[in-house]
């Protein structure tokens, strides 16, 4: 049974978050807010993890696209190659914020993706998401959690989707209400941005 776990965004408390930073080191799965809806998250440097993510997405781990959640751009560098500084500047314009970056992968990516040529890059606009993998230490990788209903694509109660998830994750975080829109998704990968989904994001940073 999750735990189910109330945090503030003008102000997470630090012991709370290093309880949900320990569960994930020890491969727990956490349902976490962020500036656009819930995702599903987990350590991405742990294969345990990332494989229940996939059992539950119903996704081969090789061949599944989730998005790496940073706490800023400092660590990019660690997972994506060299990018050139219109690319950059679009990063610095966009993030934090409420869109994903496909970007070329690089040679230090996580045993478990070492086969990527390219990576989604998350700098989520919201103070628990950051936190926590601040204090993680590393990323952590996310999917959005959807909605069966035909109406809802997305659940954005808190406590609607711990009663849904909680025999399949080990802490959900309520951090308020959700959107129900997600992320703009732009592939950078290429040199020329390409819109790959238009959500929450404007495109007035391209």
């Amino acid at each position: 049974m999750a735990e189910f776990i109330k945090l503030f965004e003008e102000n997470p408390n630090p012991r709370q978050v290093a309880k949900v930073c320990n569960i994930l080191r020890r491969g727990g799965l956490v349902i976490y807010p962020t500036d656009t809806v819930y995702g599903l998250g987990c350590d991405i440097t742990n294969t345990k993890a990332l494989q229940r993510i996939a059992r539950i997405k119903g996704v081969k781990l090789e061949k599944a696209n989730w998005s790496f959640v940073c706490a800023d751009l400092s660590n990019l560098s660690d997972f994506v190659r060299q990018i050139d500084t219109p690319t950059f500047k679009i990063l610095k314009r966009a993030l934090p914020g409420p869109y994903t970056f496909i970007l070329p992968g690089s040679n230090n990516l996580p045993k478990d993706f070492k086969r990527k040529k390219t990576v989604g890059i998350r700098v989520p606009d919201n103070a628990i998401a950051r936190a926590i993998v601040s204090e993680l230490g590393n990323p952590i990788v996310s999917t959005s959690i959807y909605d069966e209903d035909d109406v809802l694509e997305y659940t954005t109660d808190p406590e609607l989707i711990y009663e849904k998830w909680q025999n399949l994750v080990d802490v959900v975080i309520d951090g308020g209400y959700g959107g129900n829109v997600a992320s703009t998704v732009i592939d950078l990968s290429k040199g020329e941005p390409l819109v790959v989904r238009e959500g929450k994001g404007s495109l007035e940073i391209l």
